[in-house]
């Protein structure tokens, strides 16, 4: 998906994406939900936690770096631009052992009926419509020029699937992480 011409975000383009992140979500988290066993998951969330500070430290180191000209610079102020990365990381890290706390908690109030798993990516979208929200309320898509013009609709009904998606990848790295830390535990003799 390249920008138009005059380099500008168009609703049309947000809501592509987020049909393409639904659909994406529509395998992604089916697929965890079968692989991951709930026991693993409910184990890893301090795994999850350290995947989750290092994707959004890196996240936001990315866009900070190709899009702070073009973007951020006018919803964040030029001091910020350092301390968002490791400050976003590490909250964005307590947010997921909250969310693990909230998947445990649904075992026993749903019954046991919906896995962990969706429990915790779901929590990560509707965050991200709580993040976008605030980002057009701070003017994301009324002050830089790039999205000018954009649907606020739009730009927080992607965020939903965008979080997801990046929900499921924090998962499955977290995951993993948590798996192999006892893989290897286990050939030092140690317990997992």
């Amino acid at each position: 998906m390249s920008l138009p011409g005059d380099g500008r975000m168009t609703t049309e383009m947000l809501l592509t994406g987020a049909l393409i992140f639904a659909v994406v979500d529509a395998a992604f988290l089916p697929l965890l939900a079968w692989r991951v066993r709930r026991e693993v998951f409910l184990e890893s969330r301090w795994a999850l936690a350290g995947a989750t500070a290092l994707f959004w430290f890196g996240v936001w180191s990315l866009v900070l770096t190709f899009f702070w000209d073009t973007i951020y610079r006018y919803v964040f102020p030029g001091w910020a631009r350092s301390f968002i990365p490791p400050v976003y990381g590490l909250a964005f890290g307590g947010l997921s052992l909250f969310f693990c706390w909230l998947a445990r908690r649904s075992l026993r109030s749903l019954h046991s009926r919906i896995h962990p798993v969706v429990i915790f990516c779901l929590l990560g979208g509707c965050w991200g419509v709580v993040t976008h929200i605030l980002a057009v309320q701070l003017g994301i898509v009324t002050k830089p020029p790039m999205l000018q013009g954009a649907s606020p609709v739009a730009a927080v009904v992607i965020a939903a699937f965008e979080f997801t998606f990046y929900w499921c990848i924090i998962t499955s790295i977290g995951v993993l992480a948590q798996l192999a830390a006892r893989r290897i535990g286990r050939l030092v003799g140690r317990p997992g």
